[in-house]
């Protein structure tokens, strides 16, 4: 079974504002080769960016019966197919546990029906977080962290690569933001 790495971030500037924006970016790595992928929306949310790069992402892949391991920041996102929240979405008309329709709903379908047929395995990343040269105490503990949250089968240097990632993506999810900056609204 192939195996492909995916990472991805979300970001919105002005979040829960009226006049919002924001941005999504995504790697793919497959093979020793990699693709990168961003764009944003404006009036719109964090956790709708977060989505959306995951679906971008998968939009990207050309076959299916494939090892996804799918790396984010979004608790939001990598909870919801850990603790299987979208199964009881579903079972309960798209309800949520206090019985309000599901945010983003679209969004989530849309991410089922592209998940289906592969095998994705969700790992959750802090964000924002930068190692530091020659703070290795620091860099070890947080290395324990990512382990603790995600199971011991990564490596120092994996961790240190996916915190590499993630770094990139939320320079992506940054790029459709910035510009729009200079874009005076309506």
């Amino acid at each position: 079974m192939k195996t492909v790495n995916i990472y991805t971030d979300g970001a919105c500037a002005g979040n829960q504002e009226r006049d919002n924006v924001g941005g999504w970016g995504c790697v793919l790595e497959y093979n020793g080769r990699e693709k990168e992928l961003n764009g944003g929306e404006v009036n719109t949310t964090n956790n709708r960016m977060e989505l959306t790069a995951l679906i971008e992402a998968l939009s990207a892949l050309r076959e299916r019966g494939l090892r996804l391991r799918i790396f984010s920041d979004s608790s939001y996102l990598v909870n919801c197919f850990r603790g299987g929240w979208y199964l009881s979405w579903q079972k309960n008309g798209w309800r949520n546990s206090k019985k309000q329709p599901v945010e983003n709903r679209e969004l989530w379908e849309k991410l089922l029906g592209l998940l289906d047929g592969n095998k994705a395995e969700f790992y959750l990343v802090k964000g924002h977080q930068k190692l530091r040269e020659g703070g290795m105490d620091a860099n070890l503990i947080a290395y324990r962290r990512f382990t603790d949250n995600n199971g011991p089968g990564f490596s120092y240097e994996e961790f240190e690569r996916v915190v590499e990632y993630n770094i990139r993506c939320d320079r992506l999810a940054n790029v459709f933001i910035n510009e729009q900056r200079d874009v005076p609204w309506d």
